[in-house]
């Protein structure tokens, strides 16, 4: 079984890479990705999977 790595992430930085664009809070894909320490193909990927889950 692969280790599990546990980052923690400031509240500040959340904040910082959320973006308001016509008039709804959104946060760009690379950031997420990098907050998630996986590269952008692979967390859109997983939300085109899960389209359920992530709205």
């Amino acid at each position: 079984m692969s280790e599990i790595k546990l980052t923690t992430v400031s509240d500040e930085l959340i904040i910082d890479k959320i973006y308001l664009i016509r008039d709804q809070k959104m946060m760009i894909d690379r950031d997420l990705a990098e907050m998630y320490n996986v590269e952008t193909r692979a967390l859109n990927q997983t939300i085109k999977r899960n389209e359920n889950r992530c709205p």
